[in-house]
């Protein structure tokens, strides 16, 4: 068990006057019995009203709107976070064969959602890795596991290469990228064989033993496997998701779980600053900062982007 205290800015700066801010925030840790929330605080500039619902997927979701003419927009987040391993019975997720898991997807709307794949241009090499791993010959986990160390192995960790707006065409062309593109790779190899799986948006919160994506924004993959349930796993670092994983929203994609996204109204360019620094128990902090240009060109009304330009 460990217990994190996470303090997240999201800081947008404008060159000029804007108004009638409006955004839709999901940046409330996702409810688990892994991970037991011990205070959240958000401040958002002018303290706007915020209007608070759980959205398709389960995840808390926000809006508000700014009304003042502003120069900058600060979200605020300072969240303590106790987080616990996950129990994961091997034995239990084996023995389960594809015809139990088929029977649970046809009974669940959410999980056939999930087990839904996307249509891709590069479909044969999705296939190929399917017929290496010969999927069907080894339990639901067991393929899952080795879909998993497939990417580690093949496919460097590169910042910068790719946006949110990567496909999973791109990233097996560039056999490169970062968390968010490694997961949307094996979502796309799991739900070819119709496995429930989901991507995942939080933090991850070592920094003191070398795991790839540390101490920032990270994404992950769930997976459904009969008697167990949903399972973490990390293709970015090859192992489950565990007590060092913060969870924050699910979906289908990046998309449904995009920490900050909005409009508003003014002829301004806009700058990104995301600041995010993690507190672990002896005292220590890690902190990670980043900025990002988002607009060359001035629109008339623009849209906020992402919380950053992708998750690490």
């Amino acid at each position: 068990m460990s217990i994190y205290k996470i303090h997240h800015i999201t800081k947008y700066r404008y060159d000029r006057i804007v108004k009638e801010n409006t955004n839709q925030i999901k940046i409330f840790p996702f409810p688990n019995k892994e991970q037991e929330i011990l205070s959240h605080e958000l401040h958002i500039t002018d303290e706007p009203i915020i209007q608070k619902f759980y959205d398709y997927w389960g995840n808390a979701t926000a809006y508000f709107t700014v009304n003042q003419p502003h120069q900058e927009l600060i979200i605020d987040s300072r969240l303590i976070v106790k987080s616990q391993q996950k129990e994961i019975n091997e034995s239990l997720s084996t023995i389960a064969d594809w015809n139990q898991l088929n029977s649970y997807i046809h009974n669940d709307i959410i999980l056939f959602d999930y087990a839904q794949k996307e249509i891709i241009k590069q479909q044969a090499v999705i296939e190929n890795i399917i017929q290496m791993i010969d999927f069907k010959s080894k339990s639901p986990l067991q393929a899952v596991k080795e879909a998993t160390q497939y990417i580690f192995e093949n496919y460097k960790y590169v910042k910068g290469i790719t946006t949110v707006e990567t496909t999973v065409d791109e990233i097996i062309e560039l056999k490169s990228g970062v968390c968010q593109d490694f997961a949307h790779l094996l979502l796309q190899i799991l739900r070819n064989q119709h496995i429930p799986a989901r991507y995942v948006s939080g933090y991850i919160c070592p920094n003191k033993n070398g795991m790839r994506g540390e101490g920032a924004t990270h994404a992950w993959v769930d997976v459904y496997l009969p008697n167990v349930g949903w399972i973490g796993i990390d293709p970015t670092n090859n192992c489950y998701a565990n007590q060092n994983h913060i969870q924050l929203a699910v979906g289908r994609d990046f998309n449904d779980c995009t920490p900050i996204k909005g409009t508003f109204k003014g002829p301004a360019n806009q700058e990104l600053l995301v600041y995010v620094s993690v507190g672990y128990e002896d005292g220590s902090v890690f902190e990670d900062e980043n900025t990002v240009q988002l607009y060359k060109e001035t629109p008339a009304s623009a849209p906020i982007l992402p919380i950053q330009n992708q998750q690490q």
